[in-house]
């Protein structure tokens, strides 16, 4: 049986058959926005859903006179564990909070869990580390090979979650970027309109959350400092610090000078939104400059072998078969 089908996948049966699948996956791609589903409007419809459920059980919660906390209170053990080691004094206290607050966790739980895991995975490291080189590998070393290997391990262990927080700061940092100058374009719209600076903000943070679910909390957060801090540059400044962005730096700049000397608000959105927009497109100009020498080594292991095949098939055929 296997040698009738070895026999019967001729040159001509292969090329057939790569040239199906082919057909099928070019009518599959282009196909496929066609028949994709409507994720937005199945995301919002939960949403709702999950909000009615939440409304009804804190309704429930407050009937019973249980006592309501907005905030997540850190886990037990954790919380037990920081306070014993005191793991505040090693760890920057304020540099680790501005960078939880740049990823989006807020409160003091995500802060204690940040330092319970700043002391767990470096021993954690090294105990796999160890265990990985003395026990499970046969590793040919000297033991002070393999003791400068453990405490390596746990220098990388102790960095992991660095190296987790600042991956997510950079994905909402990108996420901000991409949505900012639409923002300011909405923003101008509703100052122009006659909206105040806060009613602009509690609007354009309500229609840009389909497109930036982080931009749109930022803007929340400013709307709510807006309305009960005394000075509406602390607001700003804020907003600047969390996003750690520069265009968005430069905007806040601009709109606290706008209000400290009575500058009109539209026109300097207006001019920062033109700015935002340039510095993207810039941006979108120097990834599509980079992309040529990035695609020459693809284009040579995948593309020219192709090429060859294609050029040069019929030929040796034509040779295999007068042969």
């Amino acid at each position: 049986m296997l040698e009738l089908i070895i026999s019967a996948l001729n040159v001509r049966t292969v090329t057939m058959i790569l040239a199906a699948v082919a057909a099928g996956a070019t009518v599959l791609t282009l196909a496929m926005p066609l028949i994709a589903p409507d994720t937005l409007n199945r995301r919002m419809k939960s949403v709702a859903l999950e909000r009615e459920k939440l409304r009804a059980r804190e309704r429930e919660r407050l009937a019973r006179g249980e006592k309501i906390n907005l905030r997540k209170s850190p886990k037990q053990y954790m919380q037990t564990i920081v306070e014993n080691f005191n793991l505040t004094k090693w760890v920057g206290q304020d540099e680790a909070r501005l960078k939880l607050v740049q990823a989006g966790y807020r409160g003091q739980a995500p802060y204690v869990t940040y330092l319970f895991f700043r002391m767990v995975m470096p021993i954690a490291s090294v105990i796999f580390a160890a265990v990985y080189l003395f026990v499970i590998l046969d590793f040919d070393q000297p033991t002070m090979v393999k003791v400068g290997m453990c405490i390596s391990a746990a220098y990388a262990g102790m960095h992991i979650p660095l190296m987790f927080l600042k991956s997510k700061i950079q994905r909402r940092q990108l996420s901000i970027k991409q949505a900012f100058p639409d923002a300011l374009d909405l923003l101008l719209i509703c100052v122009e309109s006659g909206m105040s600076i806060e009613a602009a903000f509690k609007k354009v943070s309500e229609e840009i959350g389909t497109q930036s679910i982080p931009l749109a909390e930022e803007l929340t957060l400013t709307t709510a400092e807006l309305s009960y801090l005394q000075e509406r540059r602390q607001a700003y400044e804020n907003l600047a610090k969390r996003t750690d962005l520069e265009g968005v730096k430069s905007v806040c700049m601009s709109l606290q000078q706008a209000e400290r000397y009575g500058t009109p608000l539209a026109s300097t959105l207006r001019v920062m939104a033109q700015e935002n927009r340039d510095m993207r497109m810039t941006e979108a100009e120097k990834k599509a400059a980079g992309l040529p020498p990035k695609l020459t080594v693809p284009m040579i292991l995948f593309f020219l072998p192709v090429l060859f095949v294609v050029i040069l098939g019929p030929a040796a055929i034509k040779v295999m078969s007068i042969q």
